[in-house]
């Protein structure tokens, strides 16, 4: 299978999940940002690797946009062109020293770069 021939809507298994420090960042700048009523995941041909995570509010709903809830307050927007990129990632909240960052562990992702900002398929 390739990332041009998949078709998500054929596997029901499909998820994009967040950890619950993930799910707590979120919601706290979920509710710094009016109108936002979830967040966006999309892969974009970026950096030195191939393609970086893009993380966005969401305060209207695409129709090319796969939901994924991951708690009962929150859901997580995947938009079709990058699901196949993302099928399996768990967004984690990690915070190292005086570092808060995001980490994506992605079973698709064969290689990152040495900044761990972009990923190869």
């Amino acid at each position: 299978m390739s990332v041009e021939t998949y078709n998500p809507e054929n596997d029901p298994s499909v998820a994009v999940t967040m950890t619950d420090a993930a799910i707590a960042h979120t919601r706290g700048q979920l509710g710094q940002e009016d109108g936002a009523v979830g967040v966006r995941l999309a892969a974009r041909k970026a950096g030195c690797s191939g393609f970086m995570y893009h993380v966005e509010f969401v305060s209207e709903v695409d129709s090319a946009d796969r939901v994924f809830p991951v708690a009962d307050d929150l859901s997580l927007y995947v938009d079709t062109e990058s699901l196949p990129l993302v099928a399996g990632t768990e967004i984690d909240f990690v915070k190292d020293g005086l570092s808060r960052v995001f980490k994506f562990n992605n079973p698709k992702a064969k290689d990152t770069c040495g900044c761990g900002e972009s990923f190869t398929i």
